[in-house]
């Protein structure tokens, strides 16, 4: 079936969601992604749905449920935005690791590919843990990198939980127990975001720095591959 994206816009009052969604079920809609924006007097509802055959009687069958003002097609939010790097940890470094990871999406981007980047500066460990479980329910998120001086504890385990839900996460070299839980562990912070777009994933890489790593690279950003 083919992914579709469409902007519905509703007058905002109850049951608007239950009955747009009644919609696309009835016309066998396979529901992705949703979004909800609530603007002054209405809201709009952005779907990413696959659907069995053609987009236009769908948009005909939403435009006629009761409370819709409009239904559109739209842009999906992985060809506007593409996938997202979270950046999070401590403000300086957070920084430093945000202009290697804008540098390194301008020169992916320039190509036609869509990478985009999110940074939240954070301190104290329960904060850093929630924001760190919490990124697995973002959408099109492929990266975290945690960016401080000290991680560990209920850091480490949020760490290994996201991980476990296929999370791909680096961080900076710092004190703590978070460098041994994540995928990979680099020294330079305007290097962390280019080391995992610049080649394929290998199967196997140990980290020179750590042998507890599944993946790795050296100081200039090389992988190392076992």
């Amino acid at each position: 079936m083919a992914t579709h994206a469409l902007l519905v816009t509703v007058e905002d009052r109850p049951g608007m969601l239950f009955r747009v969604t009644e919609a696309l079920a009835d016309a066998a809609a396979d529901i992705r992604y949703v979004d909800l924006l609530h603007l002054q007097d209405e809201t709009e509802i952005f779907f990413e749905c696959e659907l069995p055959g053609a987009i236009e009687p769908i948009l005909e069958r939403l435009q006629s449920v009761a409370g819709v003002r409009s239904a559109i097609t739209a842009p999906s939010m992985s060809a506007i935005y593409g996938k997202r790097i979270i950046i999070m940890g401590g403000g300086a470094q957070v920084g430093q690791v945000a202009v290697g990871a804008i540098t390194e999406a301008d020169r992916h981007n320039i190509r036609g590919e869509r990478i985009s980047v999110d940074t939240i500066p954070l301190v104290g460990e329960q904060a850093l843990a929630a924001a760190v479980r919490a990124v697995v329910r973002l959408p099109r998120v492929r990266l975290l990198v945690l960016a401080g001086a000290l991680m560990g504890g209920e850091i480490t385990e949020a760490v290994e939980s996201v991980r476990r839900q296929g999370l791909i996460v680096i961080s900076l070299n710092m004190a703590g127990s978070v460098p041994d839980a994540a995928d990979l562990v680099v020294s330079d912070p305007v290097q962390a975001p280019k080391t995992m777009t610049r080649r394929p994933i290998c199967s196997s890489m140990t980290l020179l720095s750590s042998s507890n790593s599944s993946f790795a690279a050296n100081n200039s950003g090389a992988w190392i591959c076992s």
